[in-house]
């Protein structure tokens, strides 16, 4: 149950729209559920917007467009740099209501915050250095000139898995460029966009420029806006068949598009791999969030010389994972986040079992209260399970063997995802090569995690395409306009 002292920290929080500065009530004073996953219980309830809401913070952010591009970028940093200084100082509240509506544990909440936060500082030191480029014409009769503007209103779709870190990895780099924009987060996770907006507000972002709008009917909601002639950018962050529809509705208004989807991380562990580096790293990709990450290593590809000690290690590190409401002192695991998430979970245990695949540790959900599934390892999976093609979002570690670097290379590529690929091995050449020839956009060599916002984050083929993030980042906002001067 909730505690007198979570309860004061969710009151806190702001539930109703934030359109043009106002917290308002949606259309028809329409309500919606926020549930704690560790118990099933509600925690609050937040405005179940209407797509009239959801134009009227499109048409607040259109009419702030102008008067935010005229900005000095100066001005834009320091609102920034203001935010992450409050993100900082709220830390501990801000990572309560994410765990108390996301699952994570505590600890795993507050590093989410000091992440989200890096976005704000980093791109407080780039809204300062967005330049175009001056140049003489080849035959030298005229001059080239080249200047960078804001692309216009952006919409924000915003996943539940990180519900602050992918709201500033956006919202940073569109208040850098001077953008406006209207958020539309998940509705398993609204309180944390909520807190944020009410965060950048005291920072002093001006009214109108963003727009928070949450809502239990997503399709219906955000297609109008997709659609409308005054958006001019779509960002999402979410799964492959939500951004392809995503996509196809974008090409109304041929909108720049982001889009930031699915995975299929594979994990490989070469003979000369450092095994305790390599444990070391299979814990972080594979559990940070509960493996409910785009980046969590999906596919563990390990060569046969040296998978049966991996396994056992791993094996044994997951099963001395501690499960719990992440709240609890101690706790290492959260729930997923709800229940459709955790018989996903059980259902691709159950095709690999099914197939052959053996047990080592976990394999079932974990009590009658939430949605719990046990941390895992499989062996022995075979090619045709489910797991080895699809994101299994869960706590779930199924490993493989190879023999040649070739053929783990090629076991690497073999999925229409590209996001994130993990390589452990002391062999530079080798570690070259391999990254050289794997399909993603992102490759972390003997690390376990590869996010960090000074790199430019994105994947190729089916898991998207742009970046967020490093100086690569703010272009996403910003048109490239050439002038031609004769002298």
């Amino acid at each position: 149950m909730t505690t007198s002292s979570e309860t004061a920290v969710l009151d806190a929080v702001p539930t109703n729209l934030f359109i043009a500065g106002q917290w308002r009530p949606a259309s028809g004073a329409a309500r919606m559920d926020v549930e704690d996953p560790s118990t099933g219980e509600v925690i609050a309830t937040v405005a179940d917007a209407s797509v009239s809401d959801a134009l009227d913070a499109l048409a607040a952010a259109d009419a702030k467009q102008k008067q935010w591009a005229a900005t000095p970028p100066r001005d834009r940093g320091e609102i920034l740099r203001r935010a992450y200084e409050l993100m900082i100082d709220r830390a501990d509240d801000l990572a309560l209501v994410m765990t108390l509506e996301m699952g994570k544990s505590l600890a795993e909440s507050r590093a989410e915050i000091g992440y989200a936060a890096e976005f704000f500082r980093w791109f407080s030191e780039e809204a300062v250095r967005v330049a175009g480029r001056w140049s003489t014409a080849p035959n030298g009769a005229t001059r080239l000139l080249t200047m960078k503007q804001p692309v216009g209103p952006c919409l924000f779709i915003t996943p539940w898995n990180f519900p602050l870190a992918m709201g500033t990895r956006k919202i940073g780099p569109a208040i850098a460029a001077g953008c406006t924009m209207v958020v539309k987060p998940a509705p398993q996770t609204p309180l944390s966009m909520y807190a944020l907006a009410a965060l950048l507000a005291d920072a002093g972002l001006p009214d109108g420029v963003l727009n928070v709008v949450t809502t239990s009917k997503t399709p219906a909601v955000v297609e109008p806006l997709v659609r409308d002639h005054r958006l001019r950018k779509l960002s999402f962050t979410g799964s492959t068949p939500v951004g392809r529809r995503l996509v196809e509705q974008s090409a109304t208004q041929l909108l720049r598009v982001s889009m930031e989807l699915g995975g299929n991380a594979p994990f490989l562990v070469f003979p000369d791999a450092d095994l305790d580096a390599a444990v070391e790293g299979a814990m972080l990709a594979k559990m940070r969030n509960i493996g409910e990450a785009c980046t969590a290593a999906n596919r563990f590809l390990v060569h046969q010389s040296v998978a049966e000690e991996f396994a056992t290690r791993l094996a044994g590190r997951m099963g001395a994972l501690k499960l719990g409401r992440g709240t609890e002192e101690g706790v290492d695991v959260g729930p997923l986040v709800d229940g459709a998430a955790r018989d996903k979970v059980g259902e691709l245990v159950a095709d690999a079992v099914d197939a052959g695949a053996k047990v080592l540790v976990g394999g079932s959900p974990v009590g009658e209260r939430g949605y719990f599934y046990a941390p895992t390892v499989l062996t022995g999976v075979e090619p045709g399970a489910r797991m080895l093609s699809e994101e299994i979002f869960g706590p779930v570690a199924p490993i493989t063997t190879f023999h040649t670097d070739e053929e783990a290379l090629a076991m690497a590529n073999d999925t229409q995802f590209g996001l994130v690929a993990y390589v452990f091995t002391r062999d530079v050449s080798r570690a070259l090569t391999v990254a050289e020839g794997l399909e993603t956009g992102m490759v972390a060599l003997n690390q376990g995690i590869v996010s960090n916002p000074a790199a430019p984050f994105g994947g190729v083929k089916h898991s998207g395409y742009g970046r967020e993030g490093g100086v690569e980042g703010i272009e996403e906002y910003l048109e490239t306009k050439y002038v031609g001067i004769a002298l």
